[in-house]
């Protein structure tokens, strides 16, 4: 099933989409006609992996693999919508991105082993890493406004441990990967992060992202595609 989150006329719902329409409980919306697709939930935090591909760690010029998972936050105001604009920040004159599949929270949990982990996780979508890379410092380049596109639905039936993945950017191949290659899988992520952290319903965590080579311009057209999740678009402007 996939979960969207739509804005119609009369408010914000949520409902089981399906081939371009959203089914919510006060009616049937046509996305684009009468309902705009947003960010399939509201998180809290982002809790986002880094370092979780071998490739990703040669590209950073790293040679020992982390023994356990790395991490770092976006805060609320990084939440973006699919299909709406990335504003290019005034201030950054090296923007990147990163394609990172992402777990949606089903519920308030902490203390969780990788099993239990599974069953605490909604459903999968898709994130978008914006990165100003000449930022000083982790948090400084990736926790400003909009700095995390999210979507375009939950997907709440795929297994997430072998999924292939590309990022086009105007149409050239970006980044090609598979979750297998992973370092840690998902459940073990999230696991992880329930040791340290309360997790809350609508929370997301990814993790992480392979080698992201190149960089965005105004006028670029991304798209990152989790195959059985869906695919994450926007343009830069």
């Amino acid at each position: 099933m996939r979960l969207a989150r739509i804005r119609t006329p009369d408010g914000v719902t949520t409902g089981e989409y399906d081939d371009g329409t959203v089914r919510a409980e006060d009616g049937t919306y046509v996305v684009g006609e009468d309902a705009d697709l947003l960010a399939p939930c509201e998180p809290s935090v982002f809790y986002c992996a880094g370092r979780n591909f071998g490739g990703k760690i040669d590209q950073m010029g790293e040679s020992d693999h982390p023994d356990r998972p790395d991490f770092f936050v976006k805060p609320p105001v990084s939440l973006h919508h699919p299909e709406t604009p990335i504003d290019y920040p005034e201030w950054c004159s090296e923007f990147t991105y990163a394609g990172e599949l992402a777990a949606v929270v089903d519920e308030a949990c902490s203390d969780l082993t990788p099993a239990e982990a599974e069953d605490a996780i909604r459903g999968y979508t898709v994130l978008n890493d914006l990165d100003s890379l000449d930022q000083d410092r982790r948090t400084a380049r990736k926790a400003f406004d909009g700095s995390a596109p999210l979507g375009p639905w939950i997907e709440t039936d795929v297994d997430p441990t072998a999924i292939d993945m590309y990022t086009d950017v105007n149409g050239e191949r970006r980044q090609e990967a598979n979750t297998e290659r992973m370092l840690f899988s998902p459940t073990e992520i999230v696991a992880f992060l329930s040791e340290r952290c309360t997790l809350k319903a609508g929370d997301v965590v990814s993790f992480g992202s392979p080698p992201n080579p190149g960089v965005l311009e105004p006028g670029d057209e991304i798209e990152i595609r989790y195959e059985g999740v869906g695919t994450l678009r926007n343009t830069v402007r």
